[in-house]
């Protein structure tokens, strides 16, 4: 555990640096397994971060059990954002309620409805924000930064297991007990909305259960992607 132990400090590092410099600062939690981590350190090193998550309202019954048993495991509260109300029944109304399939514009607005709305509204009047993603969940991603100024939200964004294994954060898991979606015994490496999110078979890459129907450059919902990266798409976040 030694290497890995020397990643827990320069996480704990990181964050608590962050927390000087930015008093205002939250963690975006999609409840996967990198962000269970981040959960665990943030509550048993008492850092003064926010820590919320964004309830689509299609979340799996498996992520809703993992809402309730971080409520009871943590004293760190889980605050929960949900879309607007008028933003999803306009989506409904103009692509129908499964019209995410039709293309990536649709299911990019129906991201942006239900995912980067309600992100902004949880960073509204914060100096910085905290993410688990890692460089090696996705094509998409191998550009990111350890810290970086985010354009887009306008806001510090940390990514402190950024250069953490597969491997890293499992054994962080089943050291420390940590609870985790339990849909990632099924093969679900990666978690969002049921109708989006499928298991992956042994070998497939981790991200190939997010819009599979997508081609693999295209698979981010706006939560993490500048705006020289974005897709239009209309109206235009683990996750």
């Amino acid at each position: 555990m030694d290497e890995l132990d020397n990643k827990v400090e320069q996480v704990k590092a990181l964050l608590a640096a962050a927390v000087r410099d930015y008093p205002q600062i939250a963690f975006a939690s999609s409840l996967g397994a990198e962000d269970m981590v981040l959960t665990d350190l943030i509550d048993k090193y008492r850092l003064n971060i926010e820590i919320f998550s964004l309830d689509t309202g299609r979340l799996p019954q498996e992520t809703y059990e993992l809402m309730q048993a971080v409520s009871e495991r943590y004293s760190t509260p889980l605050k929960v954002y949900f879309p607007d109300k008028a933003g999803v029944e306009s989506f409904v109304a103009k692509n129908g309620v499964n019209g995410f399939y039709g293309s990536v514009d649709a299911r990019k607005a129906c991201c942006f409805v239900r995912k980067v709305e309600p992100l902004r509204r949880a960073l509204s009047g914060k100096g910085a924000w905290v993410t688990g993603l890692r460089r090696d969940q996705a094509v998409t991603r191998g550009n990111l930064e350890v810290s970086s100024f985010d354009a887009d939200f306008g806001l510090q964004k940390y990514n402190p297991l950024l250069d953490w294994s597969h491997k890293d954060v499992w054994a962080y898991i089943r050291h420390n007990d940590v609870p985790y979606n339990k849909l990632h015994d099924e093969f679900y490496p990666s978690l969002g909305c049921a109708p989006c999110t499928r298991s992956v078979t042994p070998g497939e890459d981790i991200r190939a259960g997010r819009w599979w129907w997508e081609n693999p450059d295209s698979k981010e919902c706006g939560l993490h992607v500048s705006s020289s990266q974005k897709i239009a798409h209309g109206a235009g976040v683990s996750a």
